[in-house]
């Protein structure tokens, strides 16, 4: 199982969202290369990066900022938050972005997600992001939603070439509250691409309980800001 320690960018700054509320914002650091450079010491092969801004108004607006992460580490870099068409997509990936997280424009327009799921060579390359407030699914930076639950999404997805899910539970994000393990594994059962678990983890244990319900990959955010996980730790607890 992979841990994916998370940068999310809102005017260049490293910040954490409560619950996805732009007005409940935490800033941590103006250096996000500093910062992706603690994940990359303590041993992470990814991190999971956001584009707040991008996330609400579809404009790449940190694009620089994952760049100078891009250049500062030897780490693969997973990228949301504005990637609503093909040609943002091709430049986020040529920049070397090595996975590219789609959320609310596959929930806008199912057929041209399927179709650039389907392309041979974006294989792998592609995950699609299931942002959930209860049982349904949020668009534009969490301030919509539409009339679909994470499930039926992740059954539609079954057996496509998409690297993974990135499932958020709204509700928990970034409040340390546990990661909705209910939800969550129903979302194993019910495909066979990889669940990256996200929101809500706070402690060593819920990266246990992850592995063990069978997640292909946990993002941490806050409780590494805040020292309520070490790293290294959470590294060798998904290793096994």
């Amino acid at each position: 199982m992979d841990i994916l320690p998370a940068i999310d960018l809102r005017g260049a700054k490293v910040v954490r969202l409560s619950q996805g509320d732009y007005d409940r914002q935490k800033t941590y650091s103006d250096d996000p290369a500093a910062v992706a450079g603690q994940f990359a010491a303590a041993g992470a092969s990814w991190i999971h990066m956001v584009d707040l801004d991008a996330a609400r108004t579809g404009t790449p607006s940190n694009l620089a900022s994952v760049r100078t992460v891009r250049e500062a580490v030897d780490v693969k870099v997973e990228l949301g938050g504005g990637a609503r068409d093909d040609a943002t997509i091709e430049a986020m990936l040529a920049m070397g972005v090595d996975r590219v997280v789609v959320g609310s424009a596959a929930m806008r327009d199912w057929t041209w997600f399927e179709r650039l799921a389907g392309r041979a060579e974006l294989a792998g390359k592609i995950a699609l992001g299931l942002d959930a407030r209860g049982d349904h699914i949020a668009v534009e930076g969490w301030t919509e939603q539409v009339d679909a639950s994470p499930v039926e999404i992740a059954r539609r997805v079954r057996g496509w070439p998409i690297g993974a899910i990135v499932y958020t539970d709204i509700a928990r994000d970034g409040m340390l509250s546990g990661v909705n393990f209910d939800a969550t594994s129903e979302l194993i059962d019910a495909t066979d691409v990889p669940i990256i678990a996200s929101g809500g983890v706070g402690c060593i244990e819920d990266i246990a309980r992850c592995r063990q319900i069978g997640c292909g990959g946990v993002i941490v955010g806050r409780a590494y800001y805040e020292g309520k996980i070490n790293l290294k730790q959470a590294l060798e607890v998904a290793a096994g």
